[in-house]
């Protein structure tokens, strides 16, 4: 049946980022009443993206892989890394915002995950070299289109 949207608060973001309201049908122009310009995330907001929420992506992939046996440790200046990196990447190509965490992250994690049935159960130690060894050629390349989502 029908749907009132009279009190329902439509949000666009991301799809929408580069339109203007007048580039929409006018069935959407009216449904976003308030328009308010964001800015692009920073490194301290990707740290915080990373490690603060309940399920961030570092402890998700602590928690996978500690299923495996392993203890997966991330040192302060891999998590720094990391966000320099999707700074980068974002300022130098499209800027997908938080979504490059996941790219980078699984760049990061990608031979660990794949041999983590192989490996010894213990620790697992990630630091920044560790990153830019893994990272370093997807920025150096410069055709990220397969590694953007």
């Amino acid at each position: 049946g029908m749907v009132r949207t009279d009190h329902i608060l439509f949000i666009g973001a991301g799809a929408f980022h580069v339109a203007k309201p007048a580039d929409m049908i006018p069935e959407l122009q009216g449904r976003f009443p308030i328009r308010v310009e964001l800015e692009s995330l920073n490194k301290s907001d990707f740290i915080r993206i990373l490690t603060e929420p309940q399920n961030a992506l570092v402890k998700q992939y602590q928690n996978l892989l500690g299923t495996e046996g392993l203890e997966i440790i991330f040192s302060a200046d891999a998590i720094e890394e990391i966000a320099t990196m999707a700074v980068e990447i974002n300022t130098s190509s499209e800027n997908i915002g938080a979504r490059r965490l996941h790219t980078i992250m699984e760049k990061v994690m990608e031979d660990i995950s794949y041999e983590a049935s192989d490996l010894e159960h213990g620790q697992v130690k990630i630091d920044r070299a560790y990153v830019s060894k893994k990272v370093q050629s997807i920025i150096k390349d410069g055709d990220l289109s397969k590694y953007i989502l």
